[in-house]
């Protein structure tokens, strides 16, 4: 793996953030793998990519990739609309998604 500040510069979610998101998401204390918190981090990937093909429009390969994360992020959403729904309006509510 390659390291340095190109590479760092341009690190999707750092840490810090993924521990604020997870922090933010989690239903206990050791909760990281909670629907929530998955759906957390896809939106927060797939609103990075979303922004990544303003300036790229070219990034077909990428592209490919942002629509593999929203495939993932809307079957954890129908998993989660399905097991509690209260829980899946709160969630679509605090990220702003539409639906």
């Amino acid at each position: 793996m390659r390291s340095g500040p190109f590479v760092e510069r341009h690190k999707v979610l750092t840490n810090e953030r993924k521990t604020e998101l997870i922090g933010s998401f989690r239903q206990h204390d050791k909760d990281t793998g909670s629907p929530e918190v998955q759906v957390a981090l896809l939106s927060e990937r797939i609103n990075y990519l979303t922004e990544h093909f303003k300036s790229h429009v070219k990034d077909h390969h990428s592209r490919r990739g942002l629509l593999v994360l929203v495939q993932q992020r809307r079957r954890l959403l129908d998993y989660l609309k399905g097991k509690d729904a209260d829980r899946y309006t709160d969630l679509i509510k605090k990220l702003g998604i539409r639906k």
